[in-house]
């Protein structure tokens, strides 16, 4: 079966992938800014693992979402008296 190019798709089509594309964008860009916001104490796992990953790896934002969900510790709050 042959590639599909750009031109071949419909309007709806590259919609959906200029959608997917911006989801992708601005996960991976909150997620990143996140990790490089915390230190390694509050992070699940290597944080250079993380970066490189997300750096590197095409995951249509799967990747940064799972970093968002798993990848972070929680902070505790400060408290009151």
């Amino acid at each position: 079966m042959a590639r599909k190019r750009w031109s071949d798709l419909s309007p709806k089509a590259k919609g959906a992938v200029v959608g997917l594309a911006a989801v992708d964008a601005g996960l991976r860009a909150w997620a990143l800014r996140d990790l490089a916001s915390r230190t390694k104490d509050q992070v699940n796992g290597p944080k250079m693992l993380w970066q490189s990953g997300m750096a590197v790896v095409n995951s249509a934002g799967i990747l940064p979402l799972v970093y968002l969900v798993r990848g972070r510790r929680s902070t505790p709050d400060t408290q009151t008296a």
